[in-house]
């Protein structure tokens, strides 16, 4: 179970976009990541190499966490980003994240999230 200066601190890495350092800081060499039904990626390098490549096709992307629950080694945080695409155009997306953690490190997380979400905003004629 992560501690709660730990816990904390991965969130902190969130909220202030350093979406990377918050894999390399916290995720262990192994983890893997699932996204609703999708397989797992597996291995933080993958895992990395993903994420950059998400970050590279937005302007900007912000994160909040709405809520964390810790128990044992289990934590669900309520995530909510935002996707900026230029020109006015955003995204927002709601996930729920359910992460699994030996010690300090993430071994394995989930988001469930409704893909109907990923229609942005300001596209309106």
């Amino acid at each position: 179970m992560p501690s709660p200066s730990v816990l904390a601190a991965f969130v902190d890495l969130v909220h202030a976009g350093q979406f990377v350092e918050a894999y390399e800081c916290f995720y262990a060499p192994s983890a893997t990541v699932r996204e609703n039904l999708e397989p797992p990626r597996v291995g933080l390098e993958t895992l990395i190499a993903h994420e950059r490549g998400v970050l590279a096709r937005f302007k900007a992307v912000r994160g909040r966490a709405e809520a964390v629950l810790a128990a044992h080694d289990q934590v669900a945080i309520n995530w909510v980003f935002e996707f900026d695409m230029g020109a006015g155009i955003v995204m927002t997306l709601e996930e729920m994240a359910l992460q699994t953690w030996s010690g300090e490190k993430i071994v394995a997380e989930r988001f469930y999230y409704d893909p109907a979400q990923m229609r942005p905003r300001g596209l309106e004629a």
